[in-house]
């Protein structure tokens, strides 16, 4: 018995550590970004045009290019990602072929996003002719995006007990009925994690964007799907690398923007994850 009490407080002092491991580096980074952040922080800089070559102004074109190009994202990724999460899970026949979509999926999740950049740049920019804009990086961001939605909405409808589809046939539902009324409104709260994951590092990639969409300098709105725009990551490089003599509140406020974005994502889905939640009776 002693034994076994002490290998379970040697286990939690690993887990412990590996918590602070975890925790530490991510509080110190936001404390960083919020000390040099915070005091270049203001309705004109985030509302107002950029000028002279970003080093006066806002940052209000790439607030916007964000916005656009994770907004287009979603309504590209998520109703392809949740369709085709549905068709192999639920009506999909388990042979070699299904097995060998599921392996390539799980390997596009872990593809370096530059690879998804310089696809879209041969797919959507060149072949299809869309050009350097918001559509194209849109569908880059979507490819990128797909396999990570696809697998946790998986992950999502296999965690709903079988036994609530074997209730809903012999009561005489179709499969789609049951999958529709019983096995989706009780996967949503797993749904919705993976895709703000998903969405949440669309809006943080730099690299697909890159060569798709991003503008070095753009002070003013796009005006349509075809147009560059500016992006809150691709503006933070550029900032950092490219622009001489800028001011470091600058650098570190474009950055917990871009954070605050994110936050904000992940605090709405967590608002309407937990609404789901309630819901359940099991």
């Amino acid at each position: 018995m002693r034994n076994t009490q002490r290998t379970e407080k040697i286990a939690f002092l690993f887990m412990a550590l590996a918590t602070l491991i975890i925790i530490v580096p991510v509080g110190l980074i936001l404390f960083i970004v919020l000390w040099h952040g915070l005091p270049g922080l203001s309705l004109e800089f985030i509302l107002a045009m950029p000028r002279e070559g970003m080093r006066a102004g806002g940052i209000f074109p790439a607030i916007v290019g964000t916005l656009l190009l994770t907004l287009g994202c979603a309504l590209f990724s998520i109703p392809l990602g949740i369709l085709a999460a549905i068709y192999l899970n639920e009506y999909s026949q388990k042979n070699w072929l299904t097995r060998l979509i599921e392996l390539a999926i799980i390997n596009l999740a872990g593809v370096p996003s530059i690879v998804y950049g310089l696809f879209g740049l041969g797919l959507f920019v060149t072949f299809l002719n869309f050009g350097a804009s918001i559509l194209a990086g849109s569908l880059t961001l979507s490819i990128m995006t797909l396999p990570v939605i696809i697998t946790a909405t998986r992950e999502a409808l296999n965690s709903v007990p079988r036994a609530f589809r074997e209730v809903s046939f012999s009561l005489g539902a179709s499969r789609w009925q049951t999958v529709r009324k019983v096995v989706l409104p009780n996967a949503i709260p797993g749904i919705l994690t993976g895709t703000i994951l998903g969405l949440s590092r669309a809006a943080g990639e730099t690299a697909p964007i890159l060569f798709t969409v991003a503008a070095f300098y753009l002070p003013r709105l796009p005006e349509s799907a075809f147009d560059q725009a500016m992006a809150l990551p691709y503006h933070i490089y550029v900032l950092s690398t490219q622009v001489p003599n800028v001011s470091p509140k600058i650098q570190y406020g474009t950055v917990l923007v871009l954070v605050g974005l994110v936050f904000i994502m992940n605090i709405i889905a967590a608002t309407i994850r937990a609404r789901f939640r309630k819901r359940k009776t099991w």
